[in-house]
């Protein structure tokens, strides 16, 4: 489609006049000059919404919106064809089914050894090896093999030394999903552990005795310390509410040695209508002073971002200051508790701070254990109430502690941007799928390629160059302060996600 305008909603520029194609997984848009050939590509998996605007004299606009925050804004001559147009991507960029996804179409010209070789890039039994599991205290469980206790947990689970099937299987029905408690994270220089799990289903009065020896044998399990902490990251009034539908809290009488914490982190449809409200604010065009600051405030996006990483830190606290474990859930344990285990794995062990160990940590806290990525990543036409952007939050969350701590990080806030690119790409099978039964059950590793080789080829491009290895084996305690929680302005009074500058 020819002679269609390119324009840049955030400068007087002239706008461009180029080609637009569509392919099979892109939208490719060819900007001809005297100087030179550009090549704008977004691909189909990363569109999140389409605009038709009315007709103007220059032509049919066409309003395209990112899932990596990137907006194009096209002019094409004819509105027939700007409705073809729009109607083509409206169905290219909502698969209904997993075979749909570029991952099952995309070819890197890899023979069967390499791509097998690929998936094997990680090796979770070798982490917990690496944190120093199994040891006296702790031992891997069979329990969940074949998925037959928790469909949404892997099969390579590690639970305190002595616990017994018929004891996880009694704490298993007293929990949200069967999600029962298992260890995230191994602190081997004190024997404090990060376990994670749901919700029980408490009600107002409901015990269960084998959640309750679960628990305690937890906290046996880190002999340093006479207590543990469990800590439920929602709202109070949240869990209060759920009581109410038969879920909720632990509680104290019930259990021996737990010390209870809310931390008081939101839930996924304020996620969402956060980052949209933050979004309507960044595409203003010429937004004053005032109007800027106020709209971000009113979005609450980095009072959201600081909760979640106020949680990781009292974690790590808890663990390396107090000798304490610390057991972590949410409702059903696969979005606030991976944010804030993994950022607390973060702060404690600087080998997730590299490279593979930020690979190995995502393998962990977010794929293994079942972060819903394809619903809150709307891979797939389905509920717009289950998108939220849980892991951008995350990801947000590492750029913070990037900036205070610029010389602790093996990679740069370009690594940042290419993994958040892929979660959403669906051109490699890491991310696709809800749980790792999901994933096998649809072939996965059969049928596409991994990201993490594609990645490690490429790590010149990440290194940081500040980076100095006197910094490993610290444990970082930043400073959560709201001043430390900044936006980057640019020209025009554009303004954009700090991590996510184009």
């Amino acid at each position: 489609m020819k002679q269609v305008k390119f324009r840049d909603r955030f400068t007087n520029k002239k706008p461009a006049v180029g080609t637009l194609y569509l392919t099979a997984t892109h939208l490719i848009y060819v900007e001809y000059s005297a100087e030179l050939r550009k090549e704008t590509w977004i691909l189909h998996h990363h569109i999140a919404a389409i605009e038709k605007p009315a007709l103007t004299a220059a032509g049919c606009p066409l309003l395209i919106h990112c899932k990596n925050f990137r907006v194009a804004h096209f002019v094409i001559p004819r509105e027939r064809d700007c409705h073809d147009v729009y109607s083509s991507l409206l169905r290219l960029s909502q698969p209904v089914s997993y075979k749909e996804l570029y991952a099952f179409s995309y070819n890197p010209k890899q023979n069967e050894t390499n791509r097998g070789g690929g998936w094997k890039a990680i090796d979770l039994k070798e982490e917990f090896q690496h944190m120093g599991v199994p040891n006296d205290y702790w031992e891997q469980t069979d329990a969940n093999e074949g998925y037959e206790i928790c469909n949404t947990y892997p099969t390579l689970l590690y639970v305190p030394r002595g616990v017994s099937k018929s004891l996880i299987m009694g704490s298993s029905k007293f929990r949200s999903r069967a999600r029962f408690p298992v260890l995230s994270y191994f602190f081997k220089e004190n024997n404090a552990a990060i376990c994670r799990c749901s919700q029980p289903l408490s009600g107002f009065s409901a015990r269960c005795v084998e959640d309750e020896q679960m628990l305690q044998a937890i906290s046996k399990a880190n002999p340093g310390s006479p207590f543990m902490y469990v800590v439920d990251t929602r709202p109070k009034l949240n869990a209060m509410a759920n009581r109410a539908a038969g879920k909720g809290y632990e509680n104290e009488d019930n259990y021996s040695n737990i010390r209870f914490q809310f931390i008081g982190i939101e839930n996924i449809h304020v996620m969402r209508n956060s980052l949209q409200k933050l979004l309507e604010v960044c595409e203003l065009k010429a937004p004053s002073m005032s109007d800027f600051l106020t709209g971000l405030e009113n979005s609450g996006w980095l009072r959201h971002i600081k909760a979640v990483i106020d949680a990781g830190v009292f974690i790590a606290k808890a663990v390396a200051e107090e000798n304490a474990s610390v057991l972590v859930h949410c409702s059903d344990g696969w979005d606030r508790t991976a944010q804030v285990c993994s950022l607390a794995g973060l702060l404690l062990d600087s080998y997730y701070r590299t490279i593979h160990g930020f690979m190995v940590l995502i393998e962990k806290d977010w794929i293994s254990i079942g972060h819903k990525f394809s619903q809150r990543c709307g891979h797939l036409e389905g509920d717009p109430k289950e998108v939220s952007p849980v892991f951008t939050q995350f990801i947000e969350g590492v750029w913070h502690l990037m900036e205070q701590f610029p010389c602790a990080f093996e990679f740069n806030e370009k690594y940042l941007l290419e993994i958040h690119d892929h979660v959403f790409s669906c051109q490699f099978g890491n991310f696709i799928g809800n749980c790792r039964k999901e994933r096998q059950d649809i072939k996965i590793q059969e049928k596409t390629h991994s990201l993490w080789p594609f990645l490690l080829e490429k790590q010149h491009l990440y290194q940081n160059p500040l980076y100095k290895a006197s910094v490993t084996n610290v444990v970082l305690k930043p400073n959560t302060a709201p001043f430390n929680f900044n936006f980057i302005s640019l020209p025009n009074a554009m303004w954009k996600l700090p991590f996510l500058l184009m």
